[in-house]
């Protein structure tokens, strides 16, 4: 039985090509590329000879089949992407799948990736954070995708072609609010550049030079505080009577329930108990 390597490739620099990585191409019998026309610059700057062939989103369901084949008559194959690590925004994933249902072993040869390099580079809050990968271009999911990005406490990043950098930072301000925003382009290629600011001075800026380069969007998440401030606007604009009832016809006590439309209201339940009884 052949091995799986998912095999990291530099996000922009070569020289950020491991060892390992250099040697699992070297030693595997096949590579699959994303782009057979962008690896084959990475091949030939280290001399690695192994033969390649195309998987990606359009051949997936015709290759995966010669692919467990191949890997079963006891063969080592290396997945790559055009850059970073494989399976982060592309059809890696289904490959994986297929190998652990099939009993081929998987393993990894890391290496960096854009998002978390964006992040670094970011400078906002790295404790916790959501991938997003690319914003959806259907209108009604991208919807919904901003509406979550809103309401997240984590510091949120997703890519972004430059043709739309200026259209989606006007859409983030009309969701989410004038938050802090970093726009990172071209990581650890030549032109890199952070762009470092609010939501409205970044769209700003691509007015006055038009963004190029592959792009990350690091966007701040909301606070606690905001939270509670919009749940407690929320419940304001209901009557008490309609919170209590609808913590009651949840099943929970007359207490229980003064206790947490206090808590919703940012009041005291003494408040909730004095109106209950007085009205």
């Amino acid at each position: 039985m052949g091995m799986l390597y998912i095999c990291g490739t530099p996000i922009g620099n070569l020289e950020d090509m491991t060892y390992r990585g250099v040697r699992t191409l070297q030693e595997v019998d096949l590579i699959l590329a994303e782009d057979t026309r962008n690896t084959i610059k990475l091949l030939n700057h280290f001399e690695i000879k192994t033969p390649m062939i195309s998987y990606n989103e359009h051949n997936k369901g015709s290759k995966i089949a010669k692919i467990i084949k191949t890997l079963k008559e006891g063969q080592d194959v290396a997945l790559v992407s055009d850059a970073g690590m494989p399976c982060i925004s592309d059809p890696g994933e289904d490959l994986i799948k297929e190998c652990y249902i099939r009993g081929v072993k998987v393993t990894t040869v890391p290496t960096g990736t854009a998002v978390v390099s964006a992040l670094i580079l970011s400078g906002l809050n790295m404790r916790s954070y959501t991938f997003q990968g690319f914003l959806p271009r259907d209108k009604k999911m991208r919807k919904k995708v901003l509406e979550t990005i809103k309401e997240d406490v984590k510091t949120t990043i997703f890519y972004e072609a430059p043709h739309h950098i200026k259209s989606t930072l006007k859409q983030l301000e009309t969701y989410v609010g004038n938050r802090e925003v970093s726009i990172v382009r071209e990581i650890t290629k030549k032109y890199e550049e952070v762009k470092v600011g609010k939501i409205e001075h970044l769209i700003k800026w691509c007015d006055e030079k038009e963004p190029r380069g592959e792009m990350c969007i690091v966007i701040e998440g909301t606070t606690f505080e905001d939270l509670k401030h919009k749940e407690v606007e929320k419940w304001e604009k209901s009557t008490i009577d309609e919170h209590m009832e609808f913590y009651l016809s949840k099943g929970n006590s007359q207490k229980e329930s003064m206790k947490l439309v206090a808590k919703d209201r940012g009041v005291s339940k003494r408040d909730i108990y004095s109106y209950l009884n007085n009205r």
